[in-house]
């Protein structure tokens, strides 16, 4: 019994330490996303050559547009070119495009069983394109389903010109849509993370997240790989984590957005975050060893290293805390006479009060620094309750991401058809007026 107790409280301190540590790394990190958001490059004249591709598997609902939205950017026409990738479509997708103009590549599987999925429709789109790295400088990678701000590609031009050509520049990420309560869950993560993460990170000099869209990569840099090489569920991760550990740049741009469509149903939003556990277990688990001899080897800083391995495994967090929770009632079991909230309260009480600042202070200071919206106290039952109920349902995205990890070939599709009328007369009209 003496044996089994000092196991589970041992078990327990790890778990308290692991949790503690996420929680006190992220509250420092974002003490920098506070200060206002200002440039810290000129402008210059447009300059880099941008190819731009969209994956789009039965997208014929939303795929006018983004073409429309890619040919109104304010950016010399002769300086881009943008590509429309039909991937194994069964719908119009590819008729619509070309009807309105767009380059399209068809791409489809070789056999039945053959993977799918956004990483293999990038390797196919650029082996058909072919000499990317000698016609273009960059390459951004667009959803179907998105929209951006017109001034994107004068932003990236200008940061990437000025900032020495960074491998990577990643642009701030909106939502397309947050009513309901699974969207607006949503915004609120992406919100928080945007200012108190990547801009944070940003400023203390360290690589941001590269979020899946409204990305830009070098083409040299892109051709020096072989092209699109990463083919896990979580390919813009996988990317992040290879270029980090190649001493890569990777910076954050916060004066033009992308703006994604967020699922509206639970049920949608459960199978996205599964693939997205699955993905990001996948490459956490396949890149440990690789950087900590990134470390030893002198390619990434210490902190560097911290950062990310401390993003790689953030998403432990659901499955130690559940964890902790049950070798907490099990010493209440095993050790007579101790009450579980002698054990836990005082945890309880920090952990709330943490709750509070990072989640509910931060979001309204982000979301009023960034989208000027104001606090309002109706909205504060919404975020509680999406926080806990978010908590149940990701401990189980998270334990079957885990649980399916080994499984890199199985790509499910998001929905999408929401118009972009909607989106301007919303989210859009924000631009050019963050803090």
């Amino acid at each position: 019994m003496t044996f089994i107790r000092i196991f589970l409280e041992t078990l327990a301190g790890v778990c308290s330490f692991f949790l503690t540590f996420i929680m006190v790394y992220q509250i420092v990190i974002g003490f920098f996303g506070f200060k206002k958001a200002k440039k810290d490059y000129a402008d210059h004249d447009p300059e880099s050559r941008f190819l731009v591709l969209v994956p789009a598997h039965n997208e014929e609902k939303v795929i006018g547009d983004i073409i429309q939205n890619l040919n109104d950017m304010d950016y010399p026409k002769e300086l881009y070119d943008f590509y429309i990738i039909a991937d194994n479509c069964t719908d119009n997708t590819a008729e619509v495009a070309r009807n309105l103009g767009a380059n399209v590549i068809e791409t489809c599987k070789e056999s039945p069983d053959a993977p799918t999925g956004k990483p293999i429709a990038l390797k196919k789109a650029l082996q058909a394109i072919g000499d990317y790295q000698d016609r273009y400088d960059l390459m951004m990678i667009f959803d179907a389903d998105n929209l951006m701000d017109t001034n994107m590609f004068r932003e990236v031009n200008s940061q990437y010109l000025d900032k020495g050509k960074p491998d990577f520049i990643q642009c701030y990420l909106g939502a397309k849509n947050k009513k309901g309560v699974v969207a607006w869950f949503y915004y609120t993560g992406y919100t928080l993370t945007n200012r108190f993460f990547d801009l944070a990170k940003y400023r203390l000099g360290l690589n941001c997240a590269i979020g899946g869209t409204g990305f830009a990569m070098t083409t040299s840099y892109l051709y020096k790989r072989g092209g699109w090489t990463t083919m896990s569920l979580t390919e813009d991760f996988e990317i992040q984590v290879e270029a980090t550990l190649e001493g890569r740049r990777i910076l954050w741009n916060h004066h033009t957005r992308v703006y994604d469509e967020k699922p509206t149903s639970l049920l949608a939003s459960i199978r996205q975050k599964i693939r997205w556990g699955q993905g990001h277990w996948y490459v956490a688990l396949h890149n440990t060893g690789k950087l900590f001899r990134a470390l030893s080897a002198g390619r990434i800083s210490f902190w560097e290293f911290l950062s990310l391995l401390t993003y790689m495994y953030s998403i432990a967090a659901y499955v130690v805390a559940a964890v902790q929770l049950c070798v907490t009632t099990a010493l209440c079991l095993v050790v007579p006479g101790r009450p579980f909230f002698d054990i836990s309260l005082s945890g309880l009480l920090v952990g709330g009060l943490l709750f509070g600042y990072t989640y509910l202070f931060l979001f309204y200071v982000a979301d009023w620094m960034d989208n000027h919206i104001k606090f309002s106290i109706r909205t504060i039952p919404v975020m509680i309750g999406g926080f806990f109920a978010n908590l149940i349902v990701g401990l189980f995205n998270e334990i079957v991401g885990l649980m399916r990890c080994g499984d890199q070939q199985h790509w499910v599709k998001t929905e999408h058809a929401i118009e972009a009328k909607s989106v301007q007369e919303g989210q859009m009209q924000l631009h050019g007026k963050a803090a």
